[in-house]
């Protein structure tokens, strides 16, 4: 396996080998939770030290020039980047040999991402889902499968993205940890419909402000430098990356270089607690006024 190397790798899969519930790093993790009356994960990305108790150290939780402040989110409009902040966000893994190379290069220059991930990659590979979990990154869904909602009923859709959250959520079991209530659209297909149903529901659509289209068959340093010129005629913005692509491992740690030279912080998001219903409804009716505007 291309990430045996870290601690946290050898761990999960010890876990993976031994029975998750009986493996003495989960167990000691565990009864510390229990002795303090807390879970260990209340949400994927809010709880580092309960992450650390199970993987040991790692350079997730240092600070350099490039790590930024955190954004609590209850809803779209709570992420109000300033200028040269911008947040890093990766679609449609988790993948082995490319989410451990990102999760290296994230830990290195000691920032944080957004994941969101799709149903079946999680079911496959669920250790590494636990892995994304366990460096203190947040972990929202994509969908089961990848699917065009944008083609579906609003019921199937639901459908779709109900099964997606309940196969991540599956996968983050073993460390009493559950996905954050974000989401992104596949393909960014929506409809206006499906975003009323999931503000109403408390989900927040992250959409993306720079796509670096690292889907495009080119070289790292073409990825690098096509996001850097996008997110430098913005000055900020939400990065659309893919932890399924080699060529997105290979470039990201130049690309985090380059930030920092140019002076931009990585911002972190975080759920926040449950939305009270009368801030649902002014939500999902703002989500559906913006749509229609569109």
């Amino acid at each position: 396996m291309p990430f045996a190397r870290t601690i946290l790798a050898v761990a999960l899969s010890a876990m993976a080998i031994a029975g998750c519930a009986r493996h003495p790093l989960l167990q000691s993790a565990n009864r510390a939770a229990e002795e303090n009356d807390v879970p260990l994960l209340a949400f994927t990305g809010s709880d580092i030290a309960g992450a650390r108790r199970i993987a040991g150290p790692y350079f997730g939780d240092r600070r350099t020039a490039l790590t930024g402040r955190t954004i609590v989110v209850d809803d779209i409009e709570d992420i109000a980047l300033q200028d040269h902040e911008v947040v890093l966000t990766f679609d449609d893994g988790p993948m082995p040999g490319k989410t451990p190379k990102i999760l290296d290069a994230l830990d290195a220059h000691g920032v944080k991402a957004t994941f969101l991930m799709v149903g079946e990659m999680a079911r496959y590979h669920p250790d590494l889902v636990r892995q994304v979990a366990a460096h203190g990154h947040t972990i929202g869904t994509h969908t089961e499968h990848h699917a065009n909602l944008a083609a579906m009923s609003l019921e199937r859709s639901m459908q779709e993205i109900e099964q997606g959250r309940k196969s991540v959520a599956a996968a983050l079991v073993p460390l009493r940890a559950q996905p954050a209530p974000f989401f992104r659209f596949p393909y960014l297909a929506d409809t206006p419909a499906l975003r009323r149903t999931l503000a109403a529901k408390g989900v927040v659509v992250i959409d993306p402000d720079i796509d670096s289209k690292d889907y495009f068959v080119s070289s790292p340093a073409a990825v690098k430098e096509r996001a850097l010129a996008r997110l430098e005629a913005k000055g900020r913005g939400v990065i659309l990356m893919h932890d399924i692509h080699q060529r997105t491992a290979a470039m990201l740690p130049a690309f985090l270089d380059a930030l920092q030279a140019r002076g931009y912080k990585v911002v972190t998001l975080v759920p926040g607690a449950p939305l009270d219903p009368r801030r649902l409804l002014l939500s999902a009716r703002r989500s559906g006024s913006e749509a229609a505007g569109s």
